[in-house]
């Protein structure tokens, strides 16, 4: 019995940061905030790998994964765009729920994920986690580029085109490993090694760029592969 849940501890685990990260983003520390969606990030990372190596996988437990997911990389993301529209150049007491839109997105996206066959191994669409690790970059990067984060227009075109890429029909490869074999997973263990390449030299200002690597390498993986029928 205590086997069964401890996939189910973890996932609970990024709820619990998810939600510490939300009140700390109400108040208007993102970059807090941000630390504890990479803590939420790690947990979603092992409680699926924990449940494989168990062989304890379960409905409840993919059916719990969306709902913490909804939380750490739905709603924090959107609390946070709030509070950078909040800042922005453009005053208004409207233009921040924009925001929010993220959240709805990623509401549609997980909703989808779960009910999208094609979607067994790889991801269509763009995950939430790495999303929301783009999102939680925008704090960091606004201590050296103020100006261009205060950029109301800059954040409303943030939030339209992750938006769409969440529900949009790209192929992203997952970045869970069934094992570590070279053959089977050297497009992620490139992407991983590029990544932490541009983050050692640029820290929080490479996620955009590491955002882009990830779109890129992912269609470049699926480049000439014959797309699944919708289901």
């Amino acid at each position: 019995m205590l086997k069964k849940n401890i996939p189910n501890a973890i996932t609970c685990a990024n709820l619990l940061s998810g939600c510490i990260g939300i009140v700390f983003a109400f108040k208007g520390n993102l970059e807090t905030a941000a630390y504890f969606v990479i803590f939420s990030g790690i947990f979603d990372f092992f409680d699926g790998m924990v449940a494989r190596l168990l062989n304890v996988k379960s409905a409840i437990g993919k059916d719990l994964d969306s709902l913490a997911d909804m939380v750490s990389f739905g709603f924090l993301p959107g609390v946070m765009m709030f509070h950078l529209l909040k800042g922005s150049d453009y005053s208004s007491d409207y233009l921040p729920y924009f925001g929010f839109l993220i959240t709805i997105f990623s509401a549609l996206r997980l909703a989808k994920f779960n009910n999208d066959e094609r979607q067994t191994e790889d991801f269509i669409g763009l995950n939430t986690p790495m999303n929301t690790l783009f999102i939680c970059s925008l704090p960091f990067i606004a201590n050296d580029y103020p100006q261009v984060i205060a950029s109301s227009i800059l954040l409303i075109a943030i939030t339209a085109v992750t938006s769409f890429l969440l529900v949009s029909e790209i192929k992203i490869f997952s970045l869970k490993f069934s094992d570590l074999s070279w053959a089977k997973n050297k497009i992620k263990f490139i992407f991983l090694i590029l990544s932490a390449i541009l983050i050692a030299f640029l820290k929080f200002a490479a996620i955009p760029f590491v955002l882009v690597l990830y779109i890129a390498l992912s269609f470049l993986h699926f480049k000439g592969a014959t797309p699944n029928k919708s289901i």
